[in-house]
């Protein structure tokens, strides 16, 4: 059984019967027309408002929104410039380099130590220290061929008055043979007296002696140049060692490295590990190598390369203005000081694609500015007069060869006619047809 009841029905009263309601009668028309003449004049006097008013204020207003949101510009007088950038490398057109000595001593694979170098940057003088290289082991080494050479000059020296002493003994010797065989002679002329035996030996003693004389001559003379060989031979080698000491003397003053002008000191960058550095004390150093460069300030420019194409554009001597990436905001003056003859090819460029060399020295000294720093010239290519009229180039419109631009008036733009002049990448010069503070459309 539900819970819920269903409850008892409430009666619904109907409602009542209204009575029809009387309709007035319709009036009758008289004189209509009189209406409809009225109701059409000002119909026709409502739309000729509209027309004559209203909605000519609402086509100028729309025009002069229209005009008002079109862009316009100024043209302007000045100096209109054409200017060309390069980009390149610092560097220096007078400069020295400094590099490892070459050792002349026969021991010429020692290695070469970097002890003592000049700071990076700083400014030398002709003459004054700027680098030493580790030369202890060389000093040891010295110091042994100059007990070398002592002691050969003491063999020389002593094997030279030995030699004399022989050379006394074998004149002594010679003469003696000479007594001997002047003695044989003196007894072979009393040869009258004696026995033909006593004669026969008195001849072979004299020719004995007189034999003997003549192969002690012949002795003498072969010993004597035979002394002076070995003497010689003696002095040849003290020369040696003294000809080593004097290398090695040579490149122990060679160790000691000075400037050979006057400029800044630059360090050379070598391959350490991985990564590109500067030489730095206690590096090792190969024969030849270099690894510092005295520069001088005054002479320094920036190397830069051209197309071949636009190199008919650039002359000697034109101005530029030079900017270095390391230093924000410097910016400095310059000149084109060479221009290379011969266009070459680069190792990662297409065979006929082929650059000018150029160079661009800087007018002003800058103490901050190094070799090896990446920057950026702008070449004065071309100027115009001081006060020429100018417009920018999106004000421009080029058709059929002449130029045009749309001059701001009260009802709109008009197209006029302009001879333009100088361009560069922004703007143009207006040599005639415009005058300066007009003001025209800025972009089509």
């Amino acid at each position: 059984m539900s819970a819920f009841t269903n409850p008892a029905p409430t009666p619904v009263e109907r409602p009542e019967k209204l009575s029809p309601v009387a309709v007035p009668p319709t009036p009758k028309r008289s004189g209509g027309w009189k209406g409809w003449v009225i109701a059409a004049i000002i119909a026709g006097g409502a739309w000729a408002g509209y027309e004559f008013g209203y909605k000519r204020s609402i086509a100028e207003k729309s025009a002069q929104a229209t005009i008002a949101s079109i862009p316009v510009v100024k043209s302007t007088q000045g100096k209109l410039e054409v200017r060309a950038r390069l980009s390149g490398a610092s560097a220096a057109r007078e400069y020295a380099n400094v590099t490892a000595p070459k050792v002349q001593g026969p021991e010429g694979n020692r290695p070469m130590v970097l002890l003592k170098l000049a700071p990076s940057g700083a400014l030398v003088k002709k003459g004054d220290l700027i680098a030493t290289i580790d030369g202890q082991s060389l000093q040891d080494h010295i110091d042994d061929v100059k007990d070398t050479v002592e002691s050969a000059e003491a063999d020389v020296r002593k094997r030279r008055a030995e030699l004399e002493i022989d050379w006394k003994n074998m004149q002594l010797t010679l003469a003696i043979a000479k007594s001997d065989l002047d003695k044989a002679r003196l007894d072979a002329k009393a040869a009258e007296v004696r026995t033909e035996i006593e004669r026969m030996l008195l001849q072979l003693n004299s020719e004995e002696a007189e034999a003997r004389h003549k192969q002690l001559q012949s002795d003498v003379e072969n010993t004597r140049k035979r002394q002076a060989a070995e003497i010689r031979i003696l002095e040849i080698t003290l020369a040696r060692h003294q000809r080593h000491l004097d290398r090695h003397a040579n490149d122990l003053a060679r160790f000691s490295i000075h400037s050979p002008i006057d400029g800044l000191v630059v360090y050379q960058s070598i391959w350490g590990g991985s990564t590109m550095r500067q030489m730095e004390p206690g590096d090792q150093v190969m024969t030849g190598q270099p690894f510092m460069k005295v520069v001088n300030p005054a002479s320094m420019m920036l190397e830069a390369k051209i197309n071949q194409a636009e190199s008919d554009r650039f002359r000697l001597n034109q101005t530029a203005e030079m900017r270095l990436d390391a230093f924000n905001g410097l910016v400095l003056k310059g000149h084109i000081y060479s221009i290379g003859a011969i266009a070459a090819g680069g190792m990662r460029q297409n065979f006929f694609i082929r650059n000018v060399p150029v160079r661009i020295s800087f007018d002003t000294v800058e103490h901050r500015l190094i070799p090896d720093l990446s920057g950026s010239a702008d070449v004065l290519l071309e100027s115009s007069g001081e006060n020429d009229v100018m417009v920018p180039l999106g004000a421009l419109m080029d058709e059929e060869g002449k130029s045009f631009v749309q001059v701001k008036t009260a009802d709109g733009f008009a197209k006029r006619e302009v001879k333009t002049g100088l361009r560069n990448d922004t703007h143009a010069v207006i040599a005639s047809g415009l005058d300066a503070g007009q003001e025209i459309r800025a972009n089509y």
